[in-house]
């Protein structure tokens, strides 16, 4: 079956950086778009970043500049670079994929606090 598995959130200082990795399995990872949404406490989940399998790549206007969305195809990974972290990125980030068979799947979230 189709699993997303994240990996890399945590504590970190205002304008410090995080890594968030996303481990897909049980499905061809390389012919999907993949997303990384995030849901912070009280607010409802938004799209953050998507990554075509072409590698193009699209933003919220919130992160456009600090956020890197990236792709291993060899490693069915798909990554998200986080830079100048603010305090309102804080949210729990989960990693998606509108998949096979007409499925729509999520990981589990990994929990991104930023603060001082």
């Amino acid at each position: 079956q189709v699993q997303l598995v994240e990996s890399g959130g945590g504590l970190v200082q205002p304008g410090g950086s995080l890594r968030l990795s996303c481990a897909a399995s049980g499905y061809i990872f390389s012919i999907y778009d993949m997303d990384w949404y995030r849901q912070a406490p009280g607010k409802q989940r938004e799209l953050v970043a998507r990554i075509t399998t072409d590698t193009r790549t699209n933003y919220t206007d919130s992160v456009k500049g600090r956020f890197t969305i990236s792709r291993d195809n060899a490693r069915d990974t798909v990554y998200l670079q986080m830079n100048s972290l603010k305090p309102e990125d804080t949210a729990v980030y989960y990693c998606h994929v509108d998949g096979p068979w007409a499925g729509s799947y999520w990981g589990q979230g990994t929990q991104v606090t930023v603060s001082s």
